[in-house]
């Protein structure tokens, strides 16, 4: 569909300007607005583009009137309704004609009814382009981020969709403060491992933690990004709010939920190493009135990866249904079930011949280590949740959700040693395997109100969580020699591990039954007095934990049986806290100051004296502003944070089998960023990361080596950088539609990132280099070209675009190979 602009509406008085379309847009289809705060010509102008609609009025009227900007999906009456808030005028409307008048005249409005109040934007919708300027996840309200104290970055869907991403660690990729990749492809970040939640992304400096719809998730498939609707990071702690957290903050994921307007679409996906995907997604009301609304998702995907015999496969499906019981009432039911037969595993590379050159050079990033006959690994994930809300009132609601989680994971493979120096070939491995099962459940339940005391308003909230989580996880080492493998002239499919009962295969079985449970009482109230914001909020938690460890061996001299080698039960509780204010000035700007602290416990880790680890405190200051400039759609963010974390643990250097209180680990840095509609076609994401993350305080000592694995000696941790952080990190992606009237539709992004360095080990002994990345895209919307092809896209994306070799991060033995160059396209049909 194709329009002109509003014609002059500068001309002379009693000249009338119009929009002209070649289509028609039927009244009551809604649509995505992005119109900012400006002159009331340039607004109608945005509106005939982004509606369809004939705008037809007399210069005279809206010469000099300004109008107050709309965004989010409406219908075109709603939106421009909003748009003429305060313009003393007003609209009638004849098939897809609009005519403004003043909202005095006498006037027989066509049969137009709007029902109910004007839409805003979602906070926890998609978003509109790439700009979020609402969420509930930093408070648990609905509030706009420049009136809360303290940094939410938000990854919209339609940034998800021009980057083509594919996992989580691909969406975080230029989310300020946070490095996604630490594990190369090792980590395919569709979710974290059930006994990690989330720490394979690293937030601050510090293990992050995943949320899903409000609660806390175990899935590995949970950041299945054909299924999310959108991407928050609460940097800092968060603890009041979500309870045990690590300081650094958390990763916040919204699911697809039913829309308001009938939704269709559905992709065929393709890309190199030998990737096919298929993906659908469909809304609509099961009910004539649409008070009960439906949604389905569902994905599958086959591919190969960067490495060979290392192949990637998932299915899954997201049904949804909402029930607006009436109007101050809604029940939302969601289930999700994923089968990923193939994770992709086997990422793991000897740092000779990786980092450093071997004898013979460098080893390949395609080159499998393992064996494909001892090469499975896989998981089964399901979900069910439910998210109920009451309004009793307009100063009182009443909200719960509830999830519950079921999956298992499994994998039998072999894992590296290291590559002999002499020969520069000979690479050692192992062979395991591991069953683990899972169970999470968890609730929050909330009371939300609104309070005027003189001119002080109040949003208060207090509630109360629960969170139960339970898995077992056997493993079984098989201590039997297996061939070791050339790096060089590999040869497959000798490693046959007996993990039979009647094996004749050394083997040494390991069992961790687990179970830990939370329980949380919060509070908070938002404070507004004019421009003035103020945030405080407390909680109190109480938690435990109970744990068995059993271990069992058999080889050919008999069976040792299974027996219990420790039984761990702890408990405990934490109070923590937070306050802050913003001003938010006339002209968007919004300066900020806040404090808060954080607890995380550390189950079932002792130090070397037998007694329980103490769990993780955190606290952090951070000031910072941000801006979001009058009359557009440019958010401006800059932070300055400290953060201290106390009690942290490491492996005892005496006594492997126990842990030693290391000390504080010290978090201190700068996040600028920026998140921006430009225009109506250019859109553009940008961040600046300074995150300097060391040991402040310890009394342990740790070795250090040369890149050759030498012993140089002991050296204190105390000053040491924490491993496997980059200090600066820098990346921009932007989005451009070309000239409509020349190109027809096409459009065009690029992006890039910078990762600084890191270091290997904790005695800080060498270096991991930095590297750059490029990423480009095009995308092709035909309804440009003929309308006959409205809804049909395509775009391709490619990550990497140099190819270049480069490392996540190195530990004391391994490497993590980055991703080499992908790319990925699909096409698309919404109807």
């Amino acid at each position: 569909m194709t329009s002109s602009a509003l014609a002059s509406v500068a001309g002379a008085p009693g000249a009338f300007a119009q929009t002209v379309v070649s289509s028609v847009m039927a009244a009551d289809q809604s649509k995505s607005f992005s119109i900012p705060t400006g002159s009331l010509a340039k607004a109608l102008t945005s509106f005939g583009a982004q509606s369809g609609k004939q705008v037809s009025v007399e210069t005279s009227l809206i010469q000099g009137l300004s109008s107050p900007g709309v965004a989010g999906r409406m219908t075109a009456q709603q939106a421009l309704t909003q748009l003429l808030a305060g313009t003393g005028l007003t609209y009638r409307l004849s098939g897809n004609v609009v005519t403004l008048v003043k909202a005095s005249a006498n006037i027989t409005l066509g049969p137009v009814r709007v029902v109910g109040t004007l839409a805003k934007e979602s906070a926890t919708g998609p978003g509109v382009g790439y700009l979020a300027r609402y969420t509930d996840a930093g408070t648990k309200t609905d509030t706009p981020i420049t009136e809360i104290p303290n940094s939410i970055y938000v990854i919209t869907k339609d940034q998800i969709v021009d980057q083509q991403a594919q996992t989580i660690t691909e969406v975080l990729r230029y989310m300020p403060g946070i490095y996604a990749e630490q594990l190369g492809t090792a980590g395919r970040g569709s979710g974290s491992s059930p006994n990690s939640s989330g720490g394979d992304f690293m937030q601050r400096g510090f293990s992050s933690t995943q949320y899903v719809d409000g609660i806390i998730s175990n899935m590995q498939s949970a950041g299945e990004t054909a299924f999310v609707e959108r991407v928050e990071a609460i940097n800092g702690p968060a603890s009041v709010m979500y309870g045990q957290t690590g300081p650094g903050g958390i990763i916040a994921m919204r699911l697809k939920q039913p829309t308001d307007t009938p939704l269709r679409n559905a992709t065929i996906g393709f890309g190199n190493w030998g990737r096919y995907e298929a993906t659908f997604d469909v809304s609509d009301k099961v009910t004539k009135s649409g008070n009960v609304r439906y949604r389905i998702a569902g994905i599958g995907v086959t591919q190969g990866t960067q490495t060979d015999y290392v192949n990637y496969h998932r299915v899954g499906v997201l049904p949804s249904i909402k029930w607006d019981i009436d109007n101050k009432t809604s029940l939302t039911l969601l289930g999700e079930y994923m089968y990923t037969p193939g994770v992709g595993s086997g990422a793991y590379y000897p740092r000779l011949g990786t980092l450093i050159s071997g004898k013979y050079g460098y080893i390949p990033r395609s080159r499998f280590l393992g064996d494909p006959d001892d090469n499975v690994q896989g998981a089964k994930d399901a979900r069910f949740e439910y998210q109920f809300s009451h309004k009793f009132n307009d100063h009182i609601e009443f909200q719960q959700n509830l999830s519950y989680e079921d999956g298992k994971s499994w994998f039998n493979n072999t894992y590296g040693g290291t590559l002999d120096k002499t020969d520069g070939q000979t690479f050692s491995r192992y062979a395991w395997k591991s069953n683990l099962q899972y169970r999470t459940l968890g609730f929050d339940s909330r009371i939300i109100g609104h309070v005027n005391t003189g001119p002080v308003h109040h949003t208060l909230v207090a509630g109360v969580d629960y969170r139960h989580v339970k898995q077992s996880r056997d493993l079984t080492y098989d201590e039997t020699d297996i061939p070791s493998i050339n790096v060089w002239n590999p040869v497959y499919n000798v490693v046959h591990p007996d993990y039979g009962t009647n094996s004749s295969d050394d083997l040494d079985f390991y069992r961790y039954p687990v179970s830990w449970n939370q329980t949380g009482v919060y509070f908070q109230d938002q404070i507004k007095f004019h421009n003035l914001s103020i945030l405080v909020g407390g909680r109190q938690d109480w938690y435990g934990y109970d744990s068995k460890n059993y271990h069992g061996s058999q080889s050919t001299s008999g069976v040792n049986p299974i027996i219990m080698t420790k039984d761990k039960n702890e408990s405990g509780s934490a109070f923590t806290w937070r306050a802050g204010l913003v001003y938010n000035f006339n002209f968007g700007l919004s300066p900020y100051f806040s404090y808060s602290t954080s607890f995380n416990p550390q189950y079932g880790s002792t130090v070397v004296n037998g007694s329980v680890a103490k769990p993780l405190t955190g606290d952090q200051f951070e000031a910072g502003l941000k801006y979001l400039i009058p009359h557009s759609n440019v958010l401006l963010t800059a932070a300055a944070y400290h953060i201290k974390e106390h009690h942290y643990l490491i492996d005892d250097p005496d006594n492997l089998d126990f842990s030693t209180d290391a000390g504080t680990v010290v978090s201190k840095g700068v996040e600028l960023s920026a998140h921006a509609n430009v225009t109506h076609d250019l859109r553009l994401t940008a961040s600046y990361t300074y995150n300097d993350t060391r040991v402040a305080k310890s009394d342990t000592t740790v070795t250090r080596h040369d890149i050759y694995g030498n012993n140089l000696g002991s050296v204190s941790e105390e000053g040491k950088n924490v491993s496997g952080l980059p200090r600066n990190m820098v990346n921009m992606f932007a989005d451009y539609t070309l000239p409509r009237s020349i190109f027809h539709g096409l459009g065009v992004n690029f992006g890039v990132r910078y990762i600084g360095f890191t270091y290997a080990d904790a005695a800080n002994s060498f270096k991991v280099p930095p590297y750059t990345l490029f990423d480009v895209g095009a995308h092709y919307d035909f309804e440009e070209m003929t309308p006959r092809l409205r809804g049909l896209k395509m775009s391709l994306a490619m990550s990497n675009l140099t190819d270049k070799r480069y490392f996540g991060s190195c530990s004391a033995n391994q490497c993590y190979y980055g991703q080499a160059r992908r790319v990925y396209g699909n096409i698309s049909y919404s109807w």
